[in-house]
């Protein structure tokens, strides 16, 4: 997956996590929550296109763990909801498998970029 595919599949995610945010119950806690989902999960793809631009290799690894503490916190707020049985969890579980893979995807990444990092490091 290249940087443009993923530039998209972070925001496909944020625009999926707000229309869930906006389906949340109007009370305290949906209010708390959907204000929570709504952040980090706009982080995600917020942060992941900053972290495309990084002025340097170590800039790049550092961007990217903002993202995946962002697409972390995202997961536990959809399991949160889960738990709470705020919304139907068959239609919240494909949003939660979608953060995990991504997730999943940028730890990879940041551990490939580390690689390379670390690699140029022993060159010089």
């Amino acid at each position: 997956m290249d940087a443009d595919e993923l530039k998209n599949r972070t925001r496909d995610f944020a625009h999926r996590c707000v229309k869930l945010a906006l389906a949340l119950p109007r009370n305290h806690l949906g209010n708390h929550l959907k204000g929570q989902l709504i952040r980090c999960s706009t982080s995600v793809a917020a942060n992941y296109r900053s972290a495309c631009i990084a002025q340097s290799k170590p800039d790049f690894i550092s961007k990217l763990s903002i993202v995946i503490e962002e697409a972390d916190e995202t997961c536990f707020w959809i399991q949160f909801i889960i738990d709470e049985q705020l919304l139907q969890s068959k239609k919240v579980l494909p949003l939660l498998q979608e953060g995990y893979e991504l997730v999943s995807i940028l730890v990879s990444s940041r551990k490939t970029a580390r690689g390379v990092a670390r690699s140029a490091i022993r060159v010089v």
